[in-house]
């Protein structure tokens, strides 16, 4: 039977049907030791990169003594690809943009077939193309024991090259030059992008050094500073026996993870939260906001005009991976490249689904503290006009930065380069110090709720939840353009992996719980160990599974193992929650008519496709490419972004969105909303059609057409732009075109309606 409507209107969150803390300590024990053990092992991995990074020789020689270059210039070098947005146009190491090459490998790729050529000339008196078919097999057993040795001195600080590595170095600049020339055959880039033979050179020291460090083997190792990467046979780089070996444990991991959960939840059937309810008091009359709410959907608009920009900005990018050249007629590289496109496409999603997020944690903080606080208003206008500053103050002066404008200050002002985290240091700096302002106005929202045990210990995980947010923002500022990129990338992918699947979901899982217990769903004693359940889960293999971004990023074995065991464990709650959906969807009919849930039905859908993408794009295609045997092959290929797209706006850019439809629906009366629906659910539908339809007709098919090509040419050809522009590669791209458009013009197009209307609504009402 569907529970019956409370006769008492009132604020659920306020009633104090559960005194105290209604949970076992165990429960905070539980979370405690996941946490505490979780990070133990993660700032254990996270020493060892400082200590197992491959060298940055002092100086690079011939076998002569002649000197090529120096370690200043490969720090020099690694600061020209960032200034220049190239992380943004191809990728070092499997990690960047995929318009380009991995510039590493297909240095050493060229290093090979130099080496080749060499070992030709020396035993058959001819280059490696004129050799016959048995020929050219003895050369090729030849070449990794010429390429496969390490010939760091330690002591000198000194890396001498042979003669093929001597030969590659030197026609590198040529090369580069050529390829940085044309936008056609760069994948959108500003023409003549470098030009100066001094940076050519310095920009080439970083690549061979990177791709030297793809093949010497560690010392004492069998396999190089990558374990391997970037496959590719003709030098020797093939998958390490680890990469197997812990690929098939981490299966037991996951089989074992998902095996122990279902069985420790499914003999505790209170643990079910849809089984658990009571008589609820359903939310407050929509259309009655306070002063501090109502300045909310500022942000909601602003949210929404991010969110169209970052769709138009996606077509570009995606435009340039289909034809780079041509933009229905026009040369977009010349006014936008396709590095600054993509910059400010990952910034816009960032910026919009954070400000989703700020906005939605103080429209519930209000709701959970009860009371308008003096001066909450005037305190939310001046974190709005703050927000605006960095997010529209950056993507100028990246823009700026990209363009040349100012290369000395471009790291502080212009865009850092680094993937993400494109972020100028000066407006990461003020966005941290905004994120700190909104936990405090959040903190001055719910003291109310602190003084009350029916909702103190819901009001402290909220708190923890959102504070963790700028705390765990703060690795952005530990590195700069001339750190060693092994360190970079494992500070790069705290805030990535730990910030965004971390702590940003345990804050949207607090406020997942308060709008369901707000909405009448749930009781505080369940939400409250929906919480506790979803964090314990969440950090059992969210933390250390971290490092699956590292396995071939110049960290040791040790990331390896352990990393891909317990990232394993990162789909065991994706699958708890999956088996949760279908009761929560009956759940929710049940109570449409009786408790008002129907009012709330198109934000509650949006929450519910947050829990299939969760599944689908984080679990399935998210598992898809994490283990060490698959990521080897797949990392820097299409399946990359088809895991990403689906998990980051398909879990993060949905929840964000979700928060700001309950916003909207609390800001619009009953005759009002019937007037605003119309717009959320096309937008429902045209965003998760279009995303749908994005995975199945472009990424997900080029995905696997690079992977096969992967195995059967390199990685340095499925990378290639000769192979990713051409065929069917291409057309993949072009079909990506109905999704995009559907997308934008019936999914972000209806959403900006419905959020400027009701903001013009409310700004007319006295």
């Amino acid at each position: 039977m569907p529970p019956e409507k409370s006769q008492c209107f009132g604020d659920v969150l306020r009633r104090d049907e559960d005194p105290g803390n209604p949970l076992s300590k165990w429960w905070i024990f539980f979370l405690c030791i996941t946490l505490f053990y979780g990070f133990a092992v993660l700032l254990t991995v996270t020493g060892k990169a400082y200590e197992d990074k491959a060298p940055i020789p002092a100086q690079v020689v011939t076998t002569q003594g002649h000197v090529l270059f120096t370690g200043n210039e490969i720090r020099k070098g690694q600061e020209i690809f960032l200034q220049n947005g190239l992380m943004d146009n191809g990728t070092v190491w499997g990690h960047g943009a995929y318009l380009g090459p991995d510039f590493p490998a297909l240095t050493l790729h060229r290093m090979g077939e130099n080496q080749a050529d060499i070992i030709a000339k020396a035993n058959f008196g001819k280059l490696f193309d004129q050799l016959t078919e048995s020929q050219q097999n003895e050369v090729e057993a030849l070449v990794p024991v010429a390429l496969k040795q390490n010939r760091y001195n330690a002591k000198t600080d000194t890396l001498v090259f042979n003669d093929a590595q001597t030969i590659t170095f030197l026609n590198e600049p040529t090369l580069w030059a050529e390829y940085l020339s044309n936008p056609v055959n760069n994948g959108g880039l500003k023409a003549n992008l470098i030009t100066s033979p001094e940076q050519l050179k310095d920009l080439s020291a970083y690549f061979m050094w990177a791709a030297w460090a793809s093949v010497a083997p560690r010392p004492g190792e069998s396999y190089s500073y990558t374990n391997n990467f970037p496959f590719d046979p003709l030098v020797g780089n093939l998958p390490t026996t680890s990469a197997f070996i812990w690929s098939a444990v981490s299966l037991i991991f996951l089989l074992g993870g998902i095996g122990l959960v279902l069985f420790i939840t499914g003999r505790n059937p209170a643990w079910e939260w849809h089984n658990s309810l009571n008589s609820l008091t359903p939310w407050t009359a929509p259309g009655n906001l306070s002063d501090s709410q109502k300045s909310l959907l500022k942000f909601v608009a602003v949210v929404a005009l991010l969110f169209l920009t970052q769709t138009l900005v996606g077509g570009g990018v995606a435009h340039f991976r289909a034809d780079p050249g041509n933009f229905y007629g026009f040369d977009l590289s010349k006014l936008f490249p396709s590095s600054l496109l993509r910059t400010w496409h990952l910034q816009l999603s960032i910026f919009w689904i954070a400000t989703g997020f700020v906005a939605g944690g103080l429209f519930l903080s209000r709701v959970l503290g009860g009371i308008e606080v003096a001066g909450q208003k005037l305190l939310t206008n001046l974190l709005f006009v703050a927000f605006a500053i960095v997010i529209f103050g950056s993507l100028l002066t990246e823009w700026g930065g990209l363009c040349g404008l100012w290369d000395s200050w471009s790291f502080w002002l212009g865009s850092q380069g680094w993937e993400y985290l494109e972020l100028g240091r000066l407006w990461q700096i003020l966005l941290i110090a905004g994120l700190f302002i909104w936990v405090f106005l959040l903190v001055r929202n719910v003291k109310p709720a602190l003084q009350r045990p029916s909702t103190k210990a819901l009001t402290i995980m909220f708190l923890i939840a959102a504070t963790a947010i700028p705390f765990f923002y703060i690795p952005a500022v530990f590195y700069d353009s001339q750190t060693h990129y092994t360190v970079v990338d494992t500070w790069r992918f705290w805030i990535i992996h730990l910030w965004v699947e971390g702590f940003f979901e345990l804050f949207a899982t607090t406020m997942v719980a308060l709008l369901f217990i707000e909405l009448g769903l749930v009781t505080k004693k369940v939400g409250l160990r929906i919480i506790y359940l979803d964090g314990i889960l969440i950090f059992m293999g969210g933390i250390i599974g971290c490092g699956h971004h590292w396995y071939f990023t110049g960290q040791s074995n040790f990331n390896l193992v352990v990393s891909s065991c317990f990232s394993a464990l990162e789909c065991v709650p994706l699958v708890i929650l999956c088996a949760e959906a279908w009761p929560f969807i009956r759940t929710a009919n049940n109570c449409e008519q009786s408790s008002g849930v129907n009012k709330f039905r198109w934000p509650l859908m949006f929450v519910m496709s947050v829990g299939f993408w969760n599944f689908v794009g984080a679990g399935v295609f998210g598992f898809l490419i994490n283990m060490p045997i698959v990521s080897y092959f797949e990392v820097g290929t299409y399946l990359t972004p088809n895991h990403g797209h689906s998990a980051m706006f398909g879990v993060f850019g949905l929840l964000s969105l979700s928060l700001c439809c309950f916003i909207i629906r609390e800001a619009n009366t009953d005759e009002n909303w019937v007037k605003i629906e119309k717009y959320i659910r096309l937008a429902f539908w045209g965003l998760n059609v279009g995303l749908a339809l994005m995975l199945i007709l472009s990424l997900l098919p080029n995905g696997f057409m690079q992977l096969w090509d992967v195995l059967a040419n390199g990685y340095w050809h499925a990378r290639s732009v000769s192979f990713t522009n051409h065929g069917a590669m291409s057309f993949a791209g072009y079909m990506r075109m109905p999704a995009d458009l559907i997308f934008i013009f019936l999914g972000a197009v209806p959403f900006l309606i419905a959020a400027i209307k009701t903001w013009r609504a409310n700004l007319n009402k006295k």
